[in-house]
């Protein structure tokens, strides 16, 4: 039984290994991307339109609370996201970068005690 002389390395089963993680990668990469699932829904033949409106809460940098542009304290605030619907109302919600952070953290306290889920936060 003779030796053979090992002069090459057979690089195609390396090749061929990288490729697959390669594809995966990529698949993997482009389902994370979407976040979501394209999925064509079934229609009805009574469709009811829901309208969603967005409110916008604001926080400025001295800390003043507005509700659509209009100043309120935060007892009033909470008052009028009270009467919100959490099904039907989006809320929009920008703060300024040096407003205090519990500021924020009290506006969104008061929406999840509500129910709201659905919280845009706005930046640039």
């Amino acid at each position: 039984m003779r030796r053979e002389r090992f002069d090459k390395i057979n690089v195609v089963p390396f090749i061929d290994i990288v490729l697959v993680l390669l594809v995966i990668v990529l698949a993997t990469a482009s389902f994370i991307n979407q976040k979501s699932i394209k999925v064509d829904l079934p229609t009805a033949s009574s469709k009811k339109a829901t309208e969603k409106k967005t409110i916008m809460i604001s926080i400025d940098k001295d800390g003043k609370y507005f509700y659509e542009k209009n100043m309120m304290s935060l007892d009033n605030l909470q008052e009028k996201l009270k009467k919100l619907d959490p099904k039907k109302d989006l809320i929009a919600l920008q703060t300024d970068q040096k407003t205090e952070f519990q500021k924020f953290v009290s506006i969104v306290d008061i929406l999840k005690e509500k129910g709201f889920q659905n919280l845009s936060i706005i930046t640039k």
